[in-house]
């Protein structure tokens, strides 16, 4: 289980743990947000509307779901996970900290890892360097992130995002581990 706040980068440490590691199975994400340029529906996330995330909440499809910046809603779908799981594959879940809440109360055997910036300054400076959001959305996300980072003591371990490959590295390694 990964999480940590916005723009730390959990995505790209994702990323680069199915680049370097490929016999980690990394869930991915429902979302009801619009993709951001050069993301693939079913690789990134699987887009939906609303109507079919309203689906997948009533039929208990989602391990875990949330309303992410007051915004966009974000969920894990269930069966894969229960799958990988079953299958004895390493698994992850790259997730906001209202969705791991929500799995350490289902599955609190789970290792939970926070991925964490290296200081507030270098989080704000690639939150506004991806320029993905309006002055409106990063200001939305940094009082979110603002929260999420006192939230660090929840987890069981921490991973600083100094250097994306060697976080994804630590991140494998705390998996082996158990």
């Amino acid at each position: 289980m990964l999480a940590g706040p916005t723009a730390v980068g959990k995505g790209t440490v994702a990323a680069a743990v199915r680049e370097r590691h490929p016999d980690v199975w990394i869930s991915v994400s429902a979302t009801t947000r619009k993709p951001r340029p050069g993301e693939v529906d079913g690789v990134h996330y699987h887009f939906v509307d609303d109507a079919e995330f309203d689906r997948l909440v009533a039929e208990g499809e989602l391990l875990e779901w949330a309303v992410v910046h007051k915004a966009a809603r974000y969920g894990t779908p269930r069966g894969p996970v229960v799958a990988s799981l079953a299958a004895g594959r390493p698994s992850m879940l790259e997730i906001d900290l209202q969705g791991a809440r929500q799995v350490r109360r289902t599955m609190p055997e789970a290792l939970f890892v926070f991925l964490k910036p290296p200081s507030w300054d270098e989080l704000v400076r690639r939150l506004v360097g991806r320029g993905t959001e309006t002055e409106e959305e990063r200001e939305r996300r940094l009082a979110t992130a603002r929260d999420e980072l006192a939230a660090e003591s929840e987890f069981d371990r921490t991973v600083v995002n100094h250097e994306v490959h060697e976080a994804a590295d630590e991140l494998v390694a705390l998996m082996m581990l158990g």
